[in-house]
């Protein structure tokens, strides 16, 4: 038989929130939790932490990765896309057992409800939580999970319809910023973000020795009819095309509006984590060591896409331009992966989820204060891409080309006016700052998409030629 090991690896490189692609991968062991559910009970639910090693020169040599757990005593029903493996578990009197991810075990998953709803404190496991009346979700006892297939580096249970449980499936010591910043908003009354209903902590051993501890885990409620800013923000753009002889504001499905209200809603939470949990600024020194890091990470990306290459001297400029600056920076803590797939279209109005920073940076730099204009350049640059990803259809179509960029201007435009009502000042107004984070964002774009995406390759480097122009 396998060794569990590998089967753990097996099922791990397969799946879309485990990082460690694009080399080789080894899963050096797995350690496991107490058990959450009760001695004798099948199926028998924990909590895995899986180990393997970072790619070469990782700052940080061993990942730990959450892996739930769900022990069967024979093949279980319509679970055979989860199944981990099947091995003799010796802490379970050595019985052969079938082994799930248990976040898509309907059997199991009401032991993570249960002990969020009922505040459980295990041996190595703190499940905590909010109770807030204003608030309040009443979650059934018997509501039915379903695993939504939406997300990429964590993984999120709905419970009926009434609550939403995200798994954070990377973990690193520490408080993870979704769980920090929406608790905090939460706390203040905002109305802006789901709110939060409880949270699970956890500690696992740290390789090398020692115990390290951090956030597994946060249930908030979940918005019922709902949806999601990307795909709101292309059916417009569907629309324009299909009526590509009218202008996107005599279209009927004219997205401007949508974007105008986002730009407040965005100026009104970047207002409420600025009051909630602080301010600083950058002095000129920071801002010299911020456009120096923009530079590198421009270096690189030449070197891995050389098409980007006739773009780096007018994208240098912007970093120059930053550097020279000499004003101090206000910052504060920012959404710091911002984007049209980040905000929820409730009844209500907008939204915004996703407080975890982009994923691929470590949970301090995620943590860390930052500039407001770093989110309103991330959702500029989503306007562009929610205009040009659906150009792939209609190729040499200069017609379709053309309302794609005015479709992109006017939702920008939008987007900054609904921001500055709020704030009381325009971004643009910032444009040093701002052309240099849409620049640094345009190379994140370009690298991601000659890795994954080559054919949508041509959105990054079409921006950058605009940015490289002064444009």
């Amino acid at each position: 038989m396998t060794s569990h090991l590998d089967q753990v690896q097996s099922f791990c490189t397969n799946q879309r929130w485990f990082g460690e692609k694009g080399h080789d991968v080894h899963v050096d062991a797995m350690a496991t939790s107490t058990w959450l559910s009760d001695e004798g009970v099948w199926p028998a639910v924990r909590i895995g932490f899986v180990y393997c090693a970072g790619p070469p020169g990782a700052e940080n040599a061993i990942r730990v990765y959450q892996l739930p757990l769900s022990y069967h005593q024979a093949p279980a029903d319509n679970l055979g896309h989860a199944l981990i493996g099947d091995w003799e578990e010796q802490d379970l009197d050595d019985t052969r057992v079938w082994v799930y991810d248990a976040l898509h075990d309907k059997e199991a998953t009401p032991y993570w409800l249960d002990a969020l709803t009922h505040g459980r404190r295990l041996d190595g496991l703190e499940f905590h939580p909010v109770h807030a009346p204003e608030r309040t979700v009443v979650v059934p006892d018997d509501a039915r999970s379903l695993v939504l297939t939406v997300e990429q580096s964590n993984t999120s249970v709905v419970f009926g319809d009434a609550a939403l449980l995200k798994v954070f499936r990377r973990l690193e010591p520490g408080s993870n910023p979704g769980v920090e910043i929406e608790s905090a908003l939460t706390e203040a009354g905002s109305e802006l973000v789901p709110g939060v209903l409880g949270w699970a902590r956890g500690s696992w051993p740290r390789a090398g020795g020692g115990t390290d501890s951090g956030d597994l885990a946060m249930i908030t409620a979940f918005e019922n009819n709902s949806t999601d800013g990307w795909s709101y923000a292309t059916t417009s753009v569907r629309d324009l095309y299909a009526e590509a002889d009218l202008h996107a504001e005599e279209v009927g499905g004219d997205f401007a509006g949508e974007s105008h209200r986002l730009g407040a809603a965005t100026a009104q939470v970047h207002a409420e984590l600025a009051k909630a949990l602080g301010t600083d600024v950058w002095e000129p020194a920071q801002m010299v060591e911020h456009a120096d890091a923009m530079r590198r990470r421009l270096d690189k990306a030449i070197k891995a896409v050389p098409e980007l290459g006739e773009f780096g001297p007018g994208l240098t400029r912007a970093f120059d331009a930053l550097a020279a600056t000499g004003v101090p920076v206000p910052v504060q803590r920012i959404h710091g992966d911002f984007h049209l797939g980040q905000v929820l279209r409730t009844i209500e109005g907008w939204k915004l989820i996703d407080f975890e920073g982009e994923p691929a940076k470590s949970l301090v730099e995620r943590r860390a204060l930052d500039t407001p204009i770093k989110d309103i350049a991330g959702m500029l640059r989503s306007f562009d891409y929610a205009a040009r990803s659906l150009l792939a259809d209609h190729p040499g179509d200069q017609q379709i080309a053309y309302r794609a960029a005015e479709w992109a201007n006017r939702n920008r435009r939008a987007f900054c006016d609904g921001y500055a009502e709020v704030a009381g000042t325009d971004p643009r107004d910032q444009n040093v700052l701002l052309s240099a984070f849409l620049a640094d964002k345009v190379i994140y774009e370009t690298l991601y998409e000659a890795r994954n995406r080559p054919h949508w390759l041509p959105i990054p480097l079409a921006a950058a030629a605009q940015l490289s122009s002064g444009q």
